[in-house]
């Protein structure tokens, strides 16, 4: 009896986390496969049931597959970027110098401020009448530039402020990470004649593998689930260029009529990718690291 007791003690300390999450991950998660197939309002007057006629619709509707397509080339674009930048900033403030410290704390500033506060903010300082950057490049005779409603620009510009508010928590990750090889390997490196490039290559990169691949896939969760900083910088325009596919959704959802089941059936493609990017990563950090 005694062993049995000692047996459960362990489940009895996880079940109020197991319930928390059954409570506010699993049992959302199923409801909104059910709301998906509801003709459904968002002030939840009535509920139809539809069936798959939402996912159907969805593939029928023009600006779902251009969110698509936007958030697909914004992800492809932000991972490399962010990882490389990442990576090279990473390298050179690895060293535990008093300005190296400072700058860790500088770029990690932007990650605990307010997306919402930094699009706005970075709304204001591109703007093409007020801002303070646009105004620098009419002084210097460079004529007027619409950073934020120019279609094959602006995008770019969303991807800029996201890796500025983001990159700073890479750093601090691989940083880290690069903090605890061990310092052997680089001195047997050097006694072999290996440079640093060839060291970083060889000796860093395989030892942060792990760390990596999780800032890999938390990116690319991220990328793809974009929402707070195009809603507030650009607000999906111009001509829905940067219209990503949760922005979509929520239009959809609370301001284009209401219709939370045809919203939540757009949602869940959006689960349903981010879930097989995510195994497809895992498989590759797994193969990988044996």
């Amino acid at each position: 009896m005694a062993d049995r007791k000692q047996a459960l003690t362990p489940y009895l300390f996880l079940l109020p986390a197991g319930l928390l999450i059954l409570m506010f991950n699993v049992f959302p998660l199923l409801m909104s496969f059910v709301v998906s197939t509801l003709d459904m309002q968002i002030s939840f007057n009535s509920a139809k049931f539809v069936g798959i006629k939402n996912y159907l619709d969805a593939f029928a509707d023009r600006r779902f597959i251009n969110s698509i397509g936007v958030t697909l080339k914004f992800t492809l674009l932000e991972l490399p970027v962010q990882t490389v930048l990442g990576l090279a900033l990473a390298a050179f403030l690895t060293p535990n110098t008093a300005v190296n410290k400072i700058l860790r704390s500088i770029y990690f500033l932007p990650i605990i401020c307010s997306a919402t506060a930094i699009g706005i903010m970075w709304n204001m300082i591109l703007h093409s009448n007020i801002g303070l950057i646009t105004y620098w490049i009419r002084a210097a005779g460079m004529g007027r530039v619409n950073f934020l409603n120019t279609q094959g620009l602006t995008l770019y510009v969303v991807l800029f402020v996201t890796v500025w508010k983001t990159f700073g928590i890479s750093i601090i990750i691989l940083v880290a990470s690069m903090q605890n090889v061990p310092g052997d390997y680089y001195q047997a490196a050097e006694i072999d004649g290996a440079g640093k490039i060839r060291q970083f290559f060889y000796i860093t990169l395989p030892s942060i593998m792990p760390a990596f691949w999780f800032l890999l896939m938390t990116r690319a969760i991220g990328s793809l689930q974009i929402f707070d900083i195009v809603y507030t910088l650009t607000g999906g325009g111009p001509n829905f260029s940067t219209e990503t596919l949760v922005t979509y959704v929520y239009r959809k959802a609370v301001t284009m009529g209401g219709n939370m089941g045809y919203a939540t059936a757009m949602s869940e493609f959006l689960f349903v990718f981010i879930m097989f990017i995510t195994f497809i990563q895992y498989r590759i950090m797994t193969k990988t690291e044996q």
